[in-house]
């Protein structure tokens, strides 16, 4: 078992990447379903609803102006294309709609993939996280996705995540550890480690208003988007812990008590000893999955204590992490799962510990 490992009171490890937390069971994480020669997923990340959007702006082009200018579709930000999504322009409005109908309808194929599978056979919700998500155009798509679903017969229901995704895969880390390794903390630090950003937080417990963590929250973020910079993967590192130390000075100086553990999402599947078994090809410089590289052994050995206490270091997929967000909003069903719409589609399901679910 990885050196990073804490023991419970009952004499359990605790394992990365593990199916039994706190709260929920994992039942299926990372589910690289195919279609042909490349993954389902590839159907709905957020490449994907540009493509699609590209697509109706060529077509209007045969007949007229583009309404929606010269800026590309890449280019475009969220808020941008939810500004036009609402905005007085009638024409650019409906040519979004067009590629929001055309998405919600890939989705809504994905998802039913999803739900045919052995492991999510049993799903009551399906909640969807990820940077697409938290948008006027990403919340359209999920209604729209939702309502093919039920037109064909499945009995679900698909909502955005409670939230903003950003926050979520941090807030996410602590529903990792049993409630007993943070008592008597204020806070705890977390990392988000994906395809295109690194983000560092540190979450706000506040266990003394709602021990299920429902109050938590994220106190201060610092966010880095490495794709612009392609680093390779020491560099990374080197950055990551930079970040790590700038806030737990904060967190020290505003006498904010973290707990001695960081909460680690990142891709991929995760081996209980913190390395990453495959799925790691999108984070930044390459060389994540090699047998002689371990992300929570070298960040325990940079940062090997939090305050007066020996730091433990935790680590478990992204798509994970983000659902464990949701945990205490999840209390009226059984089975549920995930879908995150990022540079990939992670995607994750969980069934509820029966003290996890609200007695009828």
């Amino acid at each position: 078992m990885g050196k990073s490992e804490k023991e419970k009171p009952n004499g359990a490890p605790l394992g990365h990447g593990a199916d039994d937390l706190p709260s929920v069971i994992v039942d299926d994480y990372n589910m690289g379903l195919r279609d042909g020669d490349s993954f389902l997923g590839d159907r709905a990340n957020k490449f994907a609803f540009r493509e699609k959007l590209d697509t109706w702006r060529e077509r209007v082009r045969k007949g007229g102006a583009d309404p929606l200018g010269k800026t590309s579709s890449r280019d475009l930000s969220k808020k941008e294309i939810d500004a036009l999504l609402n905005g007085e322009d009638k024409e650019a409005a409906a040519l979004i709609l067009g590629a929001v109908d055309d998405f919600a309808a890939e989705l809504a194929k994905v998802l039913g993939r999803f739900l045919d599978q052995e492991s999510w056979k049993n799903t009551e919700r399906v909640v969807i996280g990820g940077g697409f998500s938290a948008s006027a155009v990403g919340e359209l798509a999920i209604a729209r996705a939702l309502v093919l679903l039920k037109s064909q017969g499945y009995e679900i229901d698909v909502t955005p995540i409670a939230h903003h995704p950003d926050d979520a895969g941090l807030i996410g880390a602590a529903h990792l550890m049993p409630p007993w390794m943070l008592k008597g903390h204020k806070a705890m630090l977390a990392i988000d480690l994906g395809g295109t950003n690194v983000r560092v937080g540190i979450v706000e417990l506040r266990l003394k208003d709602e021990a299920d963590l429902s109050k938590a929250k994220v106190w201060k973020s610092d966010i880095w988007r490495h794709a612009d910079d392609r680093p390779n993967r020491n560099t990374t590192i080197e950055r990551l812990v930079t970040m790590v130390e700038k806030l737990i000075a904060k967190a020290d100086k505003a006498d904010l008590k973290l707990a001695p553990v960081i909460g680690v999402a990142c891709p991929g599947v995760i081996n209980a000893d913190g390395s990453i078994l495959r799925g790691g090809q999108n984070l930044p410089g390459g060389n994540w999955e090699s047998e002689h590289f371990n992300l929570p052994l070298v960040l325990k050995k940079a940062v090997p204590q939090i305050g007066e206490e020996d730091a433990f270091v935790i680590m478990h997929n992204d798509a994970v992490v983000q659902g464990l967000s949701q945990v205490p909003f999840m209390r009226d069903c059984s089975d549920w799962g995930i879908l995150t719409i990022g540079t990939g589609l992670g995607n994750a399901h969980f069934h509820n510990k029966r003290e996890n679910r609200d007695e009828a």
